[in-house]
C-alpha cells in the first residue's frame, strides 16, 4: 500500500510501518496521506486514496466534506500533544501574572550597568506582578488540553472552574474531583480571574471572546487562546486591554493585529511543536492510518463514525462507506444474501450524513457481488479487506 507525506513526520511513526506500505513521493496514486499542517483544500484526491492522517488535533487544513462524499476517511490524534500545549499554558499563567518577560527585557536594557545589582532593586517593583495560587481560573472546554490544564491548575492551588457541555465520559472520568463545575460559558466569564479557552473552532464558537462576554469578565480579567486565533475577536480584545477590562492576552497565534497590541504576551505558535509531541502525534496517525487500512476499523475520525470489528480472522471482511439513509443495510444484506454470501458477523455506525458498515463473510465475495454492491443507491465506497 502506498502512502505520501505531505509534510515531514517523525521518524518514531514512520519506523511502525511494515513492508505492507511504501512511501511514495506522489499523491495522484496513493491510498494514504499523512500530514501536519499542508493545507489539501485544493488538492485533486485521487481515486485510490482512502484515507488521510492528521498528524495533531485540527483539521482545518483538510476538506472534510469532500473526503466524506469520495468516501475518504480522516482521521487526527485527539491528546497526543494534550501535555505539550498544557505545559505552554502553565508557561502562559505564570508569564500573565509575573512580568517575567517585562524584567528579562529590563535586564538586557540594562546589561551595561555596572551597578545593576543594585539598580534592579529599585525597578524590580515594576515588574513584581501576582501570585495565582487562590486565584480563579476558568476552563472553557475539557477535552483532553482542557482536562490536563484543569487538573494542573488545582495542583497549583488554584480555583479551577470548567464548562463544556459536550464533555466525553473518558474526559470526564480524568478530570480532578476539585474542578467545579459551571452550567454556563456565562458564569466563567462573570466569575473568573483568569480564563482560558480549548474549544474547536466552529461556526458557534468563532469569536466567542468578544465585546459582549470581555463586558460580563472581572475588571483586570487574564484571557488564555491556546486554541484557535479566530476563537477571540481581535478588536474587542484591543479596546478591552487599552481600557484595562483586560489585564492580560495571552495568545500562541500572533497576527498582525495582536502583536500591537499593548499587554498582550503573544507566542509563536509553540503550544504542540515540542518533540515530544509531534513524535506522539506520528505514532498515533500511524496507526490509525495502519489500522484502518488493514483492517477497517475506525478510531478518531472526524467525518466517519468510530468502528472497531478487531483484526479478521474469517475468510473476507468488506467495508461499505454510505450515504445515512433509510433502509441501507436491509439492501446490502439483501443483496449478499442474495449471492449466497453468509453474513459471519457485522457492524453499522453512523454519523450526521454518513454512515459506516463493516461485514465480515464466511466466504470471498465475487467481483460481480462486489460490482453489486457499488451499484446499491447512496453508497460511497465499497472496499475489500481481505
Amino acid at each position: 500500500m502506498k502512502l505520501h507525506c505531505l509534510n515531514p513526520i517523525s521518524k518514531h511513526g514512520m519506523a511502525l510501518l511494515t513492508n505492507q506500505y511504501e512511501i511514495t513521493s506522489e499523491a495522484a496514486n496513493a491510498e494514504g496521506i499523512l500530514v501536519r499542517s499542508a493545507s489539501m483544500h485544493d488538492m485533486d484526491l485521487p481515486d485510490s486514496l482512502l484515507a488521510v492522517a492528521r498528524a495533531g488535533a485540527g483539521v482545518n487544513n483538510i476538506p472534510l466534506e469532500k473526503c466524506a462524499e469520495k468516501g475518504i476517511v480522516v482521521f487526527n490524534t485527539p491528546g497526543a500533544n494534550a501535555n505539550g500545549v498544557k505545559e505552554l499554558v502553565l508557561a502562559g499563567l505564570f508569564l500573565a501574572s509575573r512580568d517575567i518577560a517585562g524584567g528579562i527585557k529590563w535586564c538586557q536594557e540594562n546589561k551595561e550597568d555596572e551597578n545593576i545589582a543594585k539598580s534592579v532593586e529599585k525597578s524590580k517593583k515594576a515588574f513584581a506582578g501576582y501570585e495565582i495560587k487562590g486565584k480563579k481560573l476558568g476552563v472553557i472546554g475539557l477535552g483532553a488540553i482542557g482536562a490536563e490544564v484543569a487538573n494542573a491548575a488545582v495542583a497549583l492551588g488554584m480555583e479551577v472552574y470548567g464548562y463544556d457541555p459536550f464533555i466525553s465520559v473518558n474526559a470526564a472520568w480524568r478530570l480532578s474531583r476539585a474542578v467545579k463545575h459551571s452550567t454556563s460559558a456565562d458564569s466563567i466569564y462573570q466569575e473568573c480571574d483568569y480564563i482560558t479557552i480549548h474549544v474547536p473552532l466552529m461556526e458557534g464558537t468563532k469569536k466567542m471572546i468578544n465585546q459582549d462576554t470581555i463586558a460580563s469578565m472581572k475588571d483586570g480579567v487574564v484571557v488564555l487562546n491556546f486554541a484557535r486565533d479566530l476563537l477571540v475577536d481581535d478588536d474587542a480584545m484591543a479596546e478591552a486591554l487599552a481600557s484595562g477590562k483586560v489585564r492580560r492576552y495571552v495568545t500562541d497565534f500572533p497576527n498582525p493585529k495582536s502583536v500591537h497590541m499593548d499587554n498582550v504576551i503573544a507566542i509563536p505558535h509553540l503550544g504542540a511543536s515540542t518533540e515530544e509531541s509531534e513524535d506522539n502525534c506520528a505514532v498515533m496517525a500511524v496507526e490509525e492510518m495502519m489500522d484502518y487500512l488493514e483492517n477497517g476499523n475506525i478510531r478518531n475520525s472526524v467525518n466517519y463514525p468510530s468502528c472497531d470489528m478487531g483484526v479478521c480472522h474469517v475468510a473476507s471482511r468488506i467495508a461499505v462507506m454510505h450515504e445515512n439513509i433509510p433502509n441501507m443495510i436491509g439492501q446490502v444484506t439483501g443483496m449478499l444474501a442474495g449471492q449466497g454470501v453468509n453474513i459471519s458477523d457485522m457492524t453499522n455506525k453512523s454519523r450526521d450524513k454518513f454512515a459506516y458498515t463493516l461485514l465480515d463473510l464466511e466466504s470471498i465475495a465475487s467481483e460481480e457481488t462486489i460490482a453489486k454492491l457499488r451499484a446499491i443507491r447512496g453508497i460511497l465506497r465499497v472496499r475489500v479487506i481481505k
